[in-house]
């Protein structure tokens, strides 16, 4: 994969009034910086149909690659599939092969409202989702993916692979439990591992509750294990009480 450019599209009421925390820029960051790309520009939207037609009409047809998440569902606030469509200058029309796979994993029970998640723009291209085989889709080198991390970053990585020859290995993460200590406690010990093991991204959960504790790891691809072990170690030297998940 060459050095390039690539647009980001993340759709949703939900992140603009606070309900939901975005994850999808920091992934997509994480993804493209080790490949050597870099992103152009970010969009953060409203389920607004005027809105969305307006922006993907500027870019749906240039040769910058955009990904863009959010609003491919079935329910009523779910518009992004339609202003695809709209923005493209093609129909919405149902995808023979995508009611195929929603009727795969579904059944009856895709009828009458999981099947309109078939109902795509003309021509486009599916993007398979291997949590649940609803698609996602694409249009020239727009690649819409629904909002839900866990089946949007897979598909994420099959686009990369499919469209642009990269080679990925899998995400991957890896956590434990540390006991007894706030994680200002922890500063110094997940300062070094950041400044060690720039390539993997640590996050750290505080858990309170009948027994309080801290999830502490790394998320990543390269270099996780390493991270992970040294994470260990560093616990094991200052006598904290942790806890393999």
């Amino acid at each position: 994969m060459s050095t390039g450019e690539a647009g980001l599209i993340i759709i949703g009421d939900e992140l603009l009034c606070g309900s939901r925390r975005d994850r999808h820029f920091e992934h997509v960051l994480q993804t493209l910086g080790p490949l050597g790309w870099r992103l152009a520009w970010v969009k953060l939207l409203a389920d607004d149909e005027a809105l969305l037609i307006d922006q993907l009409s500027k870019t749906i047809n240039s040769d910058l690659p955009v990904f863009c998440f959010g609003g491919i569902g079935a329910t009523p606030d779910d518009v992004t599939r339609q202003c695809a469509a709209r923005a493209a200058g093609v129909a919405l029309v149902a995808h023979p092969e995508a009611i195929a796979e929603i009727e795969a994993q579904f059944g009856e029970r895709a009828y009458p409202n999981r099947v309109r998640m078939a109902d795509l723009p003309e021509g486009c291209d599916l993007i398979p989702n291997p949590i649940n085989r609803v698609p996602g889709f694409s249009v020239g080198q727009h690649y819409f993916f629904p909002g839900f991390p866990n089946m949007a970053w897979p598909m994420l990585d099959w686009v990369l692979r499919q469209h642009y020859q990269v080679s990925l290995d899998p995400l991957q993460e890896r956590s434990l439990k540390v006991y007894d200590v706030g994680e200002s406690d922890l500063i110094d010990l997940m300062e070094a591992l950041i400044a060690k093991h720039p390539q993997v991204k640590l996050f750290s959960l505080p858990h309170i509750g009948q027994q309080r504790h801290i999830e502490l790891g790394f998320r990543g691809r390269d270099g996780i294990d390493d991270a992970f072990q040294e994470l260990i170690q560093g616990l094991e030297q200052t006598n904290i009480r942790y806890e393999l998940i």
